[in-house]
């Protein structure tokens, strides 16, 4: 394709994002996350779908939910999620989600882990960068507003290391990546929707496929998509996650209000494949489990990477499926079974139950 070319699959997108129909397609206009993961199912040769183990799986995790009471609700009942319903949470969860990829370490000892001392305790993992988000607030330091962003002469690259510093010798993962995912996404709001990222979120006129779309379209640090058979595959897993996080935060009112919340798949990480093989859903060839297993590092965007990706969003999609053949009435979405899929592990994390590591990769998507 020429420079002079169009980009076939962005014009796409964009179509979908402005709600204009694709003469080119009858389809309702959508992220095609679902049909990707479909496709790398159906060519995988290193992890496969284990069909009694995810029917098994699925009434498990029902009867877990119903016994927890597990709904998006239960999102805001986590200490550190903030629980405004005003732009500023808005403005909160953007950062957040922004910034929500990579936070595994590659030291055996926990206690020289990446980890951020807040209210008197100190957090790892995802919790740590929701901390950190937390603290830089309550310093009276603007993080969540985009247009201090691109204030280089405030907004300094010394104080985002210091908003980030760490309880431990160890810096948080990838923190240039970051920061470059914070310079670029400040200027695309300043420049294309008035440092708003409300205004970004009422263009999609309460679809999430519109705002996945968005995302992707303005934002090329959300545009998480890889190759895989000749096809191109979106996993979208912070474009998808910033929308599932606003329908769980506001209660799917207001900004959280979606008419189709139910097209967002699960979020493709290195959390979810590790449950789904701990529940025997996954299965996986000798050479990548071992791989795993070793703490070798896959490539982002390698064949194996794809293969865990793509076959957890389908196998979580076969799993809502199955729950609604049991229980026809259930309310349940992947989004839910992703949330709690991934307390579930957190928890098997801190009682130190985990039957398999879970895989290595270093990106910005995940």
């Amino acid at each position: 394709m020429s420079d002079s070319e169009p980009d076939e699959e962005i014009l796409s997108l964009l179509r979908q994002s402005l709600g204009i129909s694709d003469a080119s397609s009858s389809k309702a206009p959508n992220t095609e996350v679902l049909e990707g993961a479909q496709h790398v199912y159906h060519n995988s040769i290193d992890v496969a779908l284990d069909t009694y183990g995810t029917k098994t799986a699925a009434a498990q995790i029902w009867s877990l939910m119903q016994e927890k009471s597990y709904s998006f609700k239960t999102w805001s009942e986590h200490s550190l999620h903030p629980r405004g319903k005003d732009e500023a949470t808005v403005n909160f969860i953007f950062l957040m989600d922004l910034l929500n990829f990579c936070f595994w370490s590659e030291s055996s000892d926990p206690h020289q882990r990446y980890a951020v001392e807040y209210q008197g305790q100190r957090w790892t993992g995802y919790w740590s960068l929701v901390a950190a988000i937390h603290r830089a607030v309550e310093e009276d330091i603007p993080i969540t507003t985009p247009s201090f962003w691109t204030n280089y002469t405030e907004c300094t690259h010394d104080l985002l290391k210091h908003v980030f510093r760490s309880a431990t010798p160890e810096l948080i993962p990838l923190i240039d990546e970051r920061i470059a995912c914070i310079r670029e996404a400040g200027r695309i709001l300043v420049e294309d929707f008035n440092g708003s990222v409300p205004q970004l979120i009422q263009q999609a006129k309460q679809s999430a496929t519109a705002l996945v779309n968005l995302l992707v379209i303005n934002f090329p640090c959300f545009k998480d998509i890889a190759t895989f058979e000749s096809r191109s595959i979106h996993f979208y897993k912070r474009a998808q996650i910033f929308v599932a996080d606003l329908w769980a935060c506001f209660e799917g009112q207001n900004y959280g209000c979606f008419h189709d919340i139910d097209t967002i798949t699960m979020f493709a990480d290195y959390r979810i494949p590790q449950m789904l093989h701990s529940l025997g859903c996954l299965r996986y060839s000798p050479s990548l489990e071992s791989r795993i297993r070793n703490l070798k590092e896959l490539e982002s965007g390698g064949s194996w990477e794809v293969q865990l990706r793509g076959c957890s969003i389908w196998c979580v999609e076969l799993i809502r499926k199955e729950i609604l053949r049991q229980y026809p009435k259930a309310e349940i979405n992947a989004i839910l079974i992703d949330f709690f899929l991934y307390d579930t592990m957190k928890e098997r994390e801190v009682e130190a139950v985990e039957t398999i590591p879970h895989h290595r990769t270093r990106s910005i998507w995940y």
